[in-house]
């Protein structure tokens, strides 16, 4: 499944912006976990905890197919989610990643393993397991709402959402974002933008300061 994703992970999540509406883009405050953590994509495979319970994190990660990113409902960051034991096995059955709007716990060892973790922070105090939530259901993380199977694109510029039946459209404009950017000197963007600029400076009425 991994492999699928390939062309998605290939794309930042700020080309995603030409492409999705802002409603599609995570908060600032899920972010990665630890520093240069590499481009994640693949379909969600989404997790609703109650608050204050990783139970159904801690199911899913039995669940999810390989390739897939667990994004979560953590309800608070009162208690860690998960820790790197956790991660370690989601690691080990080729998870993605975690996108977790909640905490985790044992992030030095999430970081030397080397797993991609997003999250809104850390805390040592883990949740209990009590409580049965919901897999694969629709939630919110990050103020986005997230259907299984979208495609959900995450590294250190943000997190993207990408609607399952928009996938391939969304792609290609994503792509041709891509492309353009990376076919223009910075010289050229220069003189474009100082023209805009002085466009929209002008249409505004805008009066130099004297």
């Amino acid at each position: 499944m991994q492999d699928s994703f390939a062309k998605y992970r290939a794309i930042s999540p700020t080309a995603y912006a030409d492409a999705l509406a802002r409603s599609q883009f995570m908060n600032l405050g899920i972010r990665e976990l630890w520093p240069q953590i590499p481009r994640i994509a693949g379909p969600a495979y989404t997790v609703r905890c109650v608050p204050g319970d990783n139970l159904m994190l801690h199911a899913a990660i039995y669940r999810a197919a390989p390739g897939a990113v667990i994004v979560v409902e953590a309800g608070n960051s009162d208690y860690a989610m998960s820790g790197g034991n956790v991660c370690a096995i989601a690691q080990k059955r080729n998870i993605a990643g975690f996108v977790i709007d909640g905490a985790i716990r044992d992030i030095a060892e999430v970081r030397i393993a080397k797993f991609p973790v997003f999250a809104r922070g850390c805390i040592p105090k883990p949740g209990k397991k009590a409580q049965l939530g919901e897999l694969q259901r629709s939630i919110m993380c990050g103020g986005v709402k997230v259907f299984p199977g979208d495609i959900v694109i995450a590294d250190e510029e943000g997190i993207a959402v990408v609607p399952h039946a928009e996938a391939e459209a969304v792609w290609q404009i994503a792509k041709d974002r891509a492309d353009k950017d990376a076919a223009q000197s910075l010289e050229e963007w220069e003189d474009a933008h100082h023209v805009k600029i002085e466009r929209l400076l002008s249409e505004k009425g805008f009066v130099e300061p004297v």
